[in-house]
């Protein structure tokens, strides 16, 4: 097996149906290609005349949208007065729809959050339970955040706050998770504001008198913490779209020290100009420190950059100030990567050959010893899965001491388990 002395072995016995998994929470910065879409300054210089329609809650635009509804609904009549329209919405405000929960937190500390909503909560609630309350056929729920009780957004036109979700100050699975970064966007476009929120005592966290992180003008951000006094943040700095690439998202990514000014965060990582994006984050695996830079040069291509980190050296030493060198990974370009402890997690989109002459068809999930991976060895590489033409790979969740692999085979949900050695 690897030659670092943990393997991931298939484990005994299989289940041949699906089954509600809590995937355990982490502060993952999103690392895939965003959604295409154009900048304004990009279609102002191809001349396109409907560049006007960029500034989406500008008061022309939405004049044309209702006058563009308002000829449609006359054409085809009113969808709101048909019975699939009632029907559709009266499922989606059900409070009988499975709450799907995720685990924040370590051991008996922990808690299962889940955002929730229905007629009551139009906007929606952040809440959470315990893990004995959610077996319960109706479970104790505690609201942590209401964002139809927020104050409006102040920016635009948007009166409601849209949920974008959160990401969570992981120190080590011996740390309690007590900070979060909450990201709203004002009435659901892309551009989102972010608020650091305290666990704990369940409300944000002030960014004058407590030195809160804080973003809270909309932009098309990615941040995440790297240590608890340092987040990594890609977006608009300066609101003029100079550190932004050509398709509107982050070029630029700088590390912020917690109670200094934005404008003081250093540049640590830039993308090219025409990459989709760009991104930067690490975060804790099993005992193992990851740090990886990220170029999302298309939709389907990506070139990784990675570093290996200790708990210790991550907690004492911010990002601008860290010597330990990134390296380019040697996978292809339109390959994704992952990892499980001290193993890289490989999701093949095209035939690769391995330096070892070993062929690992498209579709394939392969993992190695990411020390392994960075050395170009790909002798220890184990396939976990191969697709066939009957056999797909749908997605994974993973446990503590397990990666299950939802499989569908014949047009049939099939869980397959492979357990981590260490």
């Amino acid at each position: 097996m690897a030659s670092s002395g943990s393997a991931i072995r298939k484990a005994i016995g299989r289940t041949l149906a699906p089954a509600l998994l809590l995937r355990s929470a982490r502060a993952f910065s999103a690392g895939m290609a965003p959604p295409a879409t154009s900048s304004a300054a990009t279609a102002a210089t191809a001349g396109d005349p409907h560049v006007w329609l960029e500034d989406v809650l500008g008061e022309k635009p939405l004049a044309w949208v209702d006058e563009v509804n308002r000829k449609c609904i006359d054409y085809v009549g009113d969808p709101k007065a048909t019975g699939t329209y009632r029907r559709i919405k009266s499922v989606l405000d059900s409070k009988d729809k499975i709450p799907h929960a995720f685990r924040i937190g370590n051991g008996d500390g922990s808690r299962y959050y889940n955002f929730w909503q229905d007629a009551d909560h139009v906007q929606g609630i952040w809440r959470r339970t315990s893990l004995e309350s959610y077996k319960t056929k109706e479970p104790e729920w505690t609201t942590v955040l209401d964002l139809d009780a927020l104050p409006p957004p102040t920016t635009g036109t948007a009166k409601t706050w849209v949920w974008h979700g959160s990401t969570l100050l992981d120190e080590g699975p011996d740390k309690p998770v007590d900070r979060a970064l909450i990201r709203l966007s004002p009435g659901g476009s892309d551009a989102d504001t972010c608020r650091e929120f305290d666990l704990n005592e369940e409300r944000f966290v002030d960014p004058v008198t407590e030195d809160g992180f804080a973003l809270p003008e909309p932009a098309k951000t990615r941040i995440s913490y790297r240590s608890r006094d340092e987040v990594l943040v890609g977006t608009d700095f300066g609101m003029d779209g100079s550190t932004l690439t050509d398709s509107g998202y982050p070029r630029v990514v700088k590390s912020w020290r917690r109670g200094t000014p934005i404008e003081d965060a250093a540049t640590v990582f830039e993308g090219e100009r025409d990459d989709i994006a760009a991104s930067m984050y690490a975060y804790h695996d099993r005992g193992h420190v990851h740090e990886f830079q990220l170029r999302s040069i298309t939709f389907y291509t990506s070139k990784y950059f990675y570093r290996p980190l200790t708990v210790d050296g991550i907690a004492g030493t911010t990002c601008d100030e860290e010597t330990a060198p990134f390296r380019e990974v040697p996978i292809p370009e339109d390959a994704e990567l992952g990892t499980f402890a001290d193993m890289a997690m490989v999701t093949l989109r095209s035939d690769f050959e391995a330096p070892s002459g070993v062929v690992f068809g498209t579709g394939s999930l392969v993992t190695l010893p990411m020390s392994d991976l960075m050395d170009g060895d790909w002798s220890e590489a184990v396939s976990l899965f191969a697709p066939t033409p009957s056999r797909s790979l749908s997605g994974t969740t993973e446990c503590r001491d397990y990666i299950i692999l939802k499989l569908l085979e014949d047009v049939k949900t099939r869980l397959e388990f492979w357990r981590f050695d260490k």
